[in-house]
């Protein structure tokens, strides 16, 4: 098998690889999740931690807070955001699943009657007509 072949076999093979449903399904959902994140960052830097700042008596703000050269306000700002966007996305997953749970119990159809029920109603039918 020369180069070129082994090439074009590993490319064509990459490319089956790409287009499988859930690999694609993947690459869409860390960009939207990337997205996402941007949004419950500023959620929780831009309206969560200034609203705490009010509350408490000094205007506390976490991102300052430092126990020597230990940045805790940072890490305490990153943790709160990691629980926002967190919470966020349960608060979505849920959504759906209840939104496909509804889906699946919404009554289907009755069954169609198999052929030896239509024949049997069929041959009372008659009888009634018949006896009538």
């Amino acid at each position: 098998m020369s180069l070129k072949q082994k090439t074009t076999g590993f490319f064509a093979e990459y490319r089956k690889f790409i287009a499988r449903g859930n690999v694609m399904d993947l690459a869409v959902g860390v960009i939207i999740g990337a997205a996402f994140k941007s949004i419950a960052d500023s959620l929780a830097n831009d309206l969560l931690m200034p609203l705490l700042g009010l509350l408490t008596p000094s205007g506390l703000s976490l991102s300052t807070l430092t126990l020597g050269p230990v940045k805790i306000g940072s890490f305490l700002d990153t943790v709160l955001s990691f629980l926002i966007t967190a919470f966020a996305l349960f608060c979505v997953v849920k959504a759906i699943n209840t939104i496909h749970r509804k889906k699946e119990q919404a009554p289907s159809a009755p069954p169609k009657p198999s052929e030896e029920v239509l024949l049997l109603t069929e041959i009372r039918d008659l009888l009634k007509e018949k006896n009538g």
